[in-house]
């Protein structure tokens, strides 16, 4: 017998021998909320975001037809519409909060208002937190113009809508655990709304467990290059926390996890769940926190220390964005509805939806998870301490080499400690919860026990 098939026989063996099994489970209630995701439902929305001409933070606030006021009010009144069907949990507010001027963007004090629609959960034990957005405001190529029409269909009506068509459909359902849904403001002023937000969620000690920020998922042809294509959305997130400790900085470095931020785990966890319930759409991971120089409003949830992620479309149109609406040479300029692709636009908005609602209903992650290092050897010994709360069906050992993107294998254990025929000198591994119908926790990055 040849050595490769003594050793693929000893494997085979070995596993066979030990508490390990590879699940896939789909559940049926998620495959059922991501075929309820329409896009016309999604194109309304944009059409009359767009409809209120311009949604500049700065804009007219008293008008009923014109203007970021008009727009705020029309967002809450759809969640209130959302809230009718969900027994009294979901409950909307335009959060209003006041920044001073800022000599660059804010010329004098103003009032701001995010408007955030939140979904409580049947669990009073559970802290958890999960936050959604997208930017309600919009602009026009002077980013001080107020008053110029800015259609904002794109940037970031795409993204508003897809977070408001996951709280239609998911304030059908009960949650063990928080989940808020907001349209932000003064992005395109500074992050804003974004900051206040972070801000309240920091100093009230929130246990937000994950943002997904989604910034203009709705186009899906390039400007200049004229590339098409809609099977591919981009995921950033930070490489190293924004508040990393000197501790956490030695442990980062000793065990060459440079690639494994919380962030960085929340990105492949959309990239995993969406290969599972979503076709034709590929998670296209991006390691930096956002676009070159640029930022988003997962931004400042990253600076309070919190995992935080963007959506972005593949291909960015400049055409479209930060544009007065004119035409020039032929060529109309300005962020309309009728350059968007919603159906591209719906299969982001799916892969949001699979991923928040994974989240959701999945067990808390383990805790204490470590890989023991006193002996050298081949194989790798992982251990944990069991989540409290929901309870847990099993873990995963997830698996991949290191110079992979993404998790490439995936080792389903029942018990808290398992030995693997993995060495840790060639592979990165990380563990997570699971309950009996497959939703999973964020992974969590082993440190090594002594």
């Amino acid at each position: 017998m040849k050595p490769t098939s003594i050793f693929c026989l000893f494997l085979l063996l070995f596993i066979s021998h030990t508490n390990y099994a590879q699940t896939t489970v789909d559940d049926p209630e998620i495959k059922k909320m991501v075929a309820e995701v329409k896009s016309e439902n999604m194109e309304a929305t944009v059409r009359k975001l767009v409809s209120f001409g311009t949604r500049h933070t700065l804009s007219d606030t008293k008008s009923n037809t014109r203007g970021i006021g008009a727009a705020q009010r029309w967002v809450k009144s759809e969640f209130d519409k959302y809230a009718v069907k969900s027994n009294g949990r979901l409950t909307s507010v335009i959060d209003f909060f006041t920044i001073k001027a800022d000599g660059r963007r804010i010329a004098t004090d103003s009032q701001l208002g995010n408007v955030m629609a939140t979904l409580k959960g049947t669990d009073p034990t559970d802290d958890r937190v999960l936050i959604i957005s997208g930017h309600l405001d919009s602009r026009a190529s002077d980013v001080m113009d107020a008053k110029s029409d800015a259609p904002g269909a794109n940037d970031d009506a795409s993204g508003v809508a897809a977070m408001m068509e996951l709280a239609r459909i998911m304030s059908q359902r009960e949650f063990p655990f928080t989940l808020i849904f907001v349209a932000v403001v003064g992005e395109e002023q500074g992050l804003y709304g974004a900051k206040h937000l972070a801000d309240v969620a920091k100093d009230g000690k929130w246990n937000v467990i994950a943002m997904i920020n989604n910034d203009m998922i709705g186009n899906s042809l390039s400007s200049g290059t004229l590339l098409r294509d809609n099977t591919k959305v981009r995921v950033f997130s930070e490489t190293i926390p924004f508040l990393e400790t000197e501790a956490e900085s030695k442990m980062r470095k000793s065990t060459n996890r440079d690639n494994d931020s919380p962030s960085r785990q929340l990105a492949r966890y959309i990239k995993t769940v969406t290969n599972q319930y979503v076709e034709q759409l590929d998670i296209n991971l991006v390691y930096r926190n956002d676009r070159f120089l640029r930022g988003g409003d997962h931004t400042p949830f990253n600076q309070n220390g919190f995992t935080a992620i963007r959506f972005c479309e593949m291909n960015e149109n400049y055409d479209h964005q930060h544009q007065n609406v004119r035409k020039e040479n032929d060529i109309q300029y300005g962020d309309l509805a009728e350059f968007m692709d919603f159906e591209y636009m719906k299969k982001v908005t799916c892969s949001n939806l699979a991923t928040f609602s994974n989240l959701a209903w999945s067990p808390k992650a383990p805790t204490n998870v470590g890989i023991e290092v006193k002996d050298l050897t081949n194989f790798s010994t992982l251990v944990w301490t069991a989540p409290e709360g929901k309870s847990v069906y099993g873990y995963n050992i997830l698996i991949r080499e290191t110079s992979s993107q993404h998790w490439e294998k995936t080792i389903f254990v029942k018990d808290t400690k398992a030995e693997i025929p993995y060495s840790k000198d060639n592979f990165f591994f990380a563990v997570q919860a699971v309950d009996a119908l497959g939703h999973s926790s964020l992974p969590v990055f082993p440190i090594p026990i002594r």
